[in-house]
């Protein structure tokens, strides 16, 4: 009985070991992946962005080993945003593959953080992102990917875009920026009831859409209203 429950104890150390290591690599690397915005920042938004099929694509074959092209537009698409928001590299590749990735994409120093895979959460055997653990407004926080639902712990969070492989005619980050610069100028209290409006819809011509709709109104309403006639009269 002796030999027995010290097998047992044996097990159930060597057991706890191995789940105390697992944690450790599933868990992110800390509970507070950002550090506090300073006070002056607290009104901007953040956007989260994916990095592989969203701003570049990687590819790699037997006789030229890894390449990675960026996406169109994304330089550009960097530039203008980080004028309206504060921009988080998160992706589940490896800090060493990303860090040469971004000197190269990020030259003009657009994106403020880069979380690589020690930061996701690990479960079932996929890496995800973890928005609550960035020590910012989840209200204020958006994630932009070609995988965003799939890969996210919080997809109402979620800013979906069509995966880039290597489309010479891809336009889908310039598209995006009207709908991204609204919804930074315009700062919803919450922005996760403005993506689920779009849910289900390409986002860059639903919000043409909705823009077109919302000027018609507008010069209906002046044109009905008796103040905006006699302002044009005189």
């Amino acid at each position: 009985m002796k030999a027995a429950a010290e097998v047992a104890g044996l097990y159930l150390e060597v057991r706890k070991s191995i789940e105390d290591q697992v944690k450790g690599f599933a868990a992110p690397t800390s509970d507070k992946l950002l550090p506090d915005l300073l006070p002056q920042e607290r009104h901007v938004f953040t956007l989260v962005l994916d990095l592989n099929e969203t701003l570049v694509y990687s590819d790699w074959t037997r006789d030229r080993g890894w390449r990675t092209f960026k996406r169109p537009g994304a330089e550009a698409f960097l530039e203008h945003l980080a004028q309206f928001y504060e921009i988080v590299i998160y992706t589940d590749q490896l800090s060493f593959i990303v860090d040469p990735i971004l000197e190269k994409l990020d030259q003009k120093g657009c994106i403020r953080y880069r979380l690589t895979r020690e930061a996701t959460q690990y479960i079932h055997g996929k890496h995800f992102k973890d928005l609550s653990k960035l020590n910012r407004d989840p209200a204020h926080v958006m994630f932009l990917s070609a995988h965003a639902k799939e890969t996210c712990l919080q997809p109402e969070n979620a800013v979906p875009v069509k995966p880039w492989k290597l489309e010479s005619e891809d336009t889908m980050l310039l598209d995006m920026l009207p709908f991204l610069e609204y919804v930074a100028r315009y700062h919803p209290a919450d922005v996760r009831p403005v993506l689920a409006s779009y849910d289900g819809h390409d986002i860059p011509s639903e919000f043409l859409v909705r823009t077109k709709d919302y000027q018609q109104k507008m010069r209906k309403l002046k044109s009905q209203n008796p103040f905006f006639r006699s302002s044009r009269s005189s």
